[in-house]
């Protein structure tokens, strides 16, 4: 039997209720993410609208002030006064070297604690995740006085020591980064099917074959993404470069910014300009990885 025509029109106008919520909700969504957008877009903005302003002008009528006149004759000077192309080299040899180390070194770790039948797997995978719980900071005076003991080649390091050195650089950085990528990798490796492993047993697949040519392939989402943040942190890296390094030419980029400020007067306009030069190459690794970064994510968030 049909329902009375007074009965279909009280529930027709009770949906429009129900749903008001859901609507809400996502106003308030789309407004959050306006405003965080704006919040993160400021800041970047002036500092470009600084960094086309010449310091004269600033100086005169301030930063909050229209422009009267915008160049890029301090992107021009930033990089010649600073010869910042040393610097990014400086940071390319610490970069590449320490992202390619660090994701070997966790992927083999990772590995050995999920696939690995051992004792000692959830006390490894403990002591990784427990080195992230270390302060930089706290450790910052025994580390500086073990890098001027430590003795490393002189093709290594000219100082004869970890100390003031490109590869003392590259050293702390894989430590530091090494336990989040064991952490990360080994519970994406504990979602690839265990039957895989167990045919590629029967087939008579080594140890070494199985890591290298059966889980590092289907790793490659969350490696991309791990190698986009791991090149955006250790890149924009600045407390290592400037409490390890003392030579200026030995430097990466982000430490090196401060030898665009002088004792008395600084130049901001330059600075800002320096800046966002120096933003560049992690903006081009983030847009190369965009896709592997996004498949990482998502294939982390739904599997398992």
């Amino acid at each position: 039997m049909s329902s009375p025509t007074w009965l279909l029109t009280i529930q027709s106008n009770r949906l429009p209720d129900r749903a008001r919520p859901r609507r809400l909700g996502r106003v308030l969504a789309q407004i959050f993410m306006i405003v965080a957008t704006a919040l993160w877009l400021v800041p970047i903005l002036f500092a470009l609208y600084v960094s086309l302003r010449p310091y004269s002008e600033t100086s005169k009528y301030g930063y909050v002030s229209l422009p009267h006149h915008l160049s890029l004759s301090n992107f021009a000077m930033a990089w010649s006064q600073s010869g910042m192309w040393r610097f990014f080299l400086n940071s390319f040899w610490i970069t590449l070297p320490a992202v390619i180390v660090t994701l070997f070194l966790a992927s083999a770790a990772a590995f050995v604690t999920s696939r690995v039948n051992l004792r000692l797997n959830i006390a490894l995978l403990i002591l990784f995740t427990a080195g992230n719980l270390l302060h930089q900071q706290v450790i910052i005076t025994p580390l500086y006085r073990l890098y001027l003991l430590v003795p490393a080649p002189h093709f290594l390091s000219p100082s004869g020591v970890l100390y003031n050195s490109i590869f003392g650089l590259i050293v702390i950085n894989v430590s530091f980064q090494l336990g989040f990528c064991v952490f990360v990798l080994s519970n994406y490796m504990k979602t690839l099917p265990q039957d895989m492993y167990q045919a590629a047993l029967v087939d008579g697949a080594s140890l070494w074959t199985r890591y290298w040519r059966l889980t590092l392939p289907l790793c490659r989402p969350a490696l991309a993404a791990l190698a986009t943040l791991l090149t955006t942190w250790i890149y924009n890296d600045f407390f290592w470069a400037i409490t390890l390094i003392s030579t200026g030419n030995e430097r990466p980029i982000t430490s090196a910014l401060a030898n665009l400020q002088g004792q008395f007067v600084s130049d901001q306009n330059l600075i800002a300009a320096a800046a966002l030069m120096a933003a560049v190459p992690t903006l081009i690794v983030f847009v190369l990885l965009q896709k592997q970064f996004v498949a990482g994510l998502s294939l982390g968030a739904t599997k398992g």
